[in-house]
């Protein structure tokens, strides 16, 4: 695998993991577009994608570090007793565990048909223009809620959209934000809830896939593209996240919904034509 192709995918990871446009997504579609064929092979693409998440993982938890710590102290301490009644901060970070369920046990049982089933270019840039649609809908609604008002029904119904996102095109960040907003979150809100969401689930798959890349065996010439993933992807990672909060405080999300649609509607109209 060419270390260039290694740094455009870490970029379209760690960009397209936050940002409300869908980084499985893209990760079909940038191969498809410039013509790359650098996972012929099933193990590749596996153990580049675990690189992906961990550089996406890493990102995330390097900007929320200090809120981090502060969920897992009081959250440790809620566990076994020794805050009573709980903090603020020590409810959010079981909440944000408690999110995560939905996603990890649609995604333990219905592995395979995500692997087989979904991911066709069509059916991505379908995605890419409905839930696109959906969240220019949702984020019209009227909403005032911050991260210290999520409560446990909130945690469960954002944490079920994440399901939504195993089918690549939905996005992640994309959909946990549309339900936000649709649980009367403001923007600024639904953006710091998606992203924390993401740290449990993310950091779940990523040991999932370790798990089976360990088992398998790091292929021989990609120890190289790995590191350029995971570096690229963290970085890129960083700045999505920190652009997206920045973005938001003072523009809605019509940006990505107008991204999104134009996007899936090119790739329809390259698939009608001889081109593809």
């Amino acid at each position: 695998m060419p270390i260039f192709h290694a740094i455009i995918l870490g970029l379209t990871q760690g960009l397209s993991e936050f940002l409300p446009i869908s980084s499985s997504g893209h990760l079909i579609l940038v191969p498809w577009l410039f013509g790359w064929h650098d996972f012929d092979d099933k193990s590749l693409q596996k153990a580049f994608d675990v690189a992906l998440h961990i550089g996406t993982l890493i990102a995330v938890v390097a900007y929320f570090w200090k809120d981090l710590l502060v969920f897992a102290r009081e959250g440790i301490a809620v566990a076994f007793g020794r805050r009573r009644p709980a903090s603020v901060e020590g409810k959010l970070a079981w909440l944000l565990v408690l999110s995560a369920i939905p996603a990890a046990i649609a995604g333990a049982l219905f592995e395979d048909f995500i692997d087989k089933k979904l991911g066709g270019i069509a059916l991505v840039a379908l995605s890419m223009i409905f839930f696109g649609l959906l969240l220019a809908w949702a984020d019209r609604l009227p909403g005032r809620r911050g991260l210290t008002e999520l409560r446990a029904r909130d945690a469960l119904v954002v944490g079920a959209g994440q399901v939504l996102a195993l089918n690549p095109g939905t996005s992640r960040s994309g959909i946990t934000i549309t339900t936000a907003r649709w649980r009367k979150f403001s923007r600024d809100g639904a953006a710091r809830i998606s992203f924390l969401m993401s740290i449990p689930v993310t950091a779940g798959a990523a040991l999932f896939k370790v798990g089976k890349l360990l088992a398998d065996g790091i292929p021989p010439g990609l120890g190289g593209p790995l590191l350029v993933g995971i570096v690229t992807s963290a970085v890129a990672g960083w700045l999505a996240v920190w652009g997206t909060i920045t973005l938001v405080r003072t523009h809605s999300f019509m940006p990505f919904v107008i991204y999104r649609v134009g996007l899936g509607l090119l790739v329809l109209l390259l698939l009608a034509s001889p081109w593809r």
